[in-house]
């Protein structure tokens, strides 16, 4: 609790300096009066100014050892600078979605679904960065609701407004660096606007980087082939849109509710086993077609 205080003390006190830096007429000048900004030094980098402090140094040495997350928004940018140095240049950009998932499953599932797996992939991979999760994408429509829309919670977005997104944060990492820029849906609905947008960057970008929209991600069907017998049976079916990676599992024992798809998950460690073996067939599966999409420039391979 008091790490967490200090944190958030630590904010509010940078936050408040740097809004203070920002103010016209700061530093003395007079009230009402628009003080000349002076023109930007080159040197100067990561929210601050060289002559200031060496820390605002393009070639600051990092004061911090090597980090050892592989999420960029748990990164300093000075960690971000030397990943990329040391040929951690491929990034991942996954998304997810808030939407209905049966009476026991939480509507992010699939953004706590990528959260364990976007970390495997990139963990596995060894020279890939996950960028943060984009959490809203397309669910179906507002007004009239269609879709998943008709059910409270769900929060969608516009396809429109989903392709800009991804076009903005795929064009914001390849211009510091970031060679290949991956990306992963958890559902079938963010499928085509991210290949339209992975084709019309790998375009634009004309070789200097590749925009990669990696469909065998969301390959349920081989995961399914995979794990018969130990925890799915198509035969069985509930009926529910749910599954066994992010449910509420104390509640669900308790109300004799802990099956999916006619399989127990009753034993805890069982099925904490079975979901790791998911995580880790799903993750070398799509690093073997993220592979391949690299050497095929940026073409799938899925047929």
């Amino acid at each position: 609790m008091k790490r967490i205080a200090i944190a958030a003390l630590s904010f509010v006190v940078i936050g408040a300096t740097y809004a203070s830096a920002q103010q016209p007429g700061a530093a003395g000048a007079p009230a009402g009066q628009q003080r000349q900004r002076p023109a930007p030094d080159p040197r100067s980098i990561g929210g601050g100014n060289c002559a200031d402090n060496p820390y605002n140094c393009v070639d600051a040495v990092n004061p911090l050892p090597p980090a050892t997350t592989v999420w960029l928004e748990e990164m300093t940018w000075m960690d971000v600078r030397d990943a990329i140095k040391a040929g951690k240049t491929n990034i991942i950009i996954s998304t997810g979605g808030i939407e209905p998932n049966g009476p026991w499953l939480v509507t992010g599932k699939h953004n706590y679904v990528l959260h364990a797996n976007c970390e495997a992939i990139a963990r596995k991979m060894g020279n890939a960065l996950c960028a943060p999760i984009i959490k809203l994408v397309p669910e179906g429509g507002i007004e009239p609701k269609t879709g998943h829309m008709v059910s409270p919670g769900t929060m969608t977005m516009r396809e429109e407004t989903f392709r800009a997104v991804l076009t903005d944060a795929a064009e914001s990492l390849e211009a510091h660096g970031f060679k290949n820029v991956i990306f992963i849906g958890d559902s079938g609905g963010n499928q085509n606007g991210q290949k339209a947008v992975a084709e019309a960057l790998t375009t634009k970008w004309a070789g200097k980087a590749l925009a990669l929209h990696i469909p065998e991600y969301y390959d349920y069907a081989s995961v399914s082939k995979h794990m018969a017998g130990k925890i799915t049976d198509a035969a069985k079916g509930d009926g529910l849109h749910d599954d066994p990676n992010s449910v509420r599992y104390d509640a669900r024992l308790k109300a004799n509710q802990a099956t999916i798809n006619g399989v127990s998950i009753s034993d805890r460690a069982k099925a904490t086993a079975l979901a790791k073996e998911i995580v880790e067939f799903r993750a070398a599966k799509t690093i073997e077609a993220i592979n391949k999409a690299i050497a095929a420039k940026g073409k799938t391979t899925m047929q």
